[in-house]
């Protein structure tokens, strides 16, 4: 019988499936969407739908202050901070949330990865936000949802261009 995959390899493979280079589930992966396109689309407004550059930031918000709190134990993020995407005003800031958002996925990724198997099934941070595994499991399945907006707002903006 062949050995078990471990599950933070598991779980980093689910990660990197999700943000950086899978097409298994949605058939494409953040980096592929984000990397396709311009400063001028990732700002584009679609009726009162969120910008793929506010989408952008509203993940990478969550990776950063998760990864921050892996590092420091405390939990310093809010969800009311959770899309106060500063301007992008040229190609430049586009470019820099994208280089900030794919390197945030690959350490967080690495993070997991590099997690013992008992720590997934202790609390994160405190009690009341559950399982570490219940955290991480949860950041792959809101990738996923606003993967698909992303990926719906694109066809509209792309598909609007002249």
């Amino acid at each position: 019988m062949a050995n078990a995959i471990s599950r933070n390899l598991a779980i980093a493979s689910r990660l990197r499936e999700v943000l950086l280079n899978g097409r298994w589930i949605a058939n494409t992966n953040y980096k592929e969407q984000i990397q396709s396109i311009n400063w001028q689309q990732a700002n584009q407004k679609v009726d009162n739908l969120n910008t793929i550059a506010a989408l952008i930031y509203h993940i990478n918000y969550y990776l950063a202050g998760l990864l921050s709190a892996f590092e420091n134990g405390r939990l310093e993020i809010s969800d009311k901070y959770s899309f106060d995407l500063p301007q992008i005003k040229s190609e430049t800031d586009w470019n820099k949330l994208v280089t900030d958002f794919l390197s945030n996925s690959e350490r967080f990724a690495d993070r997991v990865e590099q997690m013992e198997d008992s720590i997934f099934d202790k609390p994160f941070i405190d009690e009341k936000y559950g399982t570490t595994l219940r955290n991480i499991e949860a950041v792959i399945e809101h990738s996923y949802y606003h993967l698909g907006q992303i990926s719906l707002i694109k066809k509209l903006v792309v598909q609007n261009q002249p």
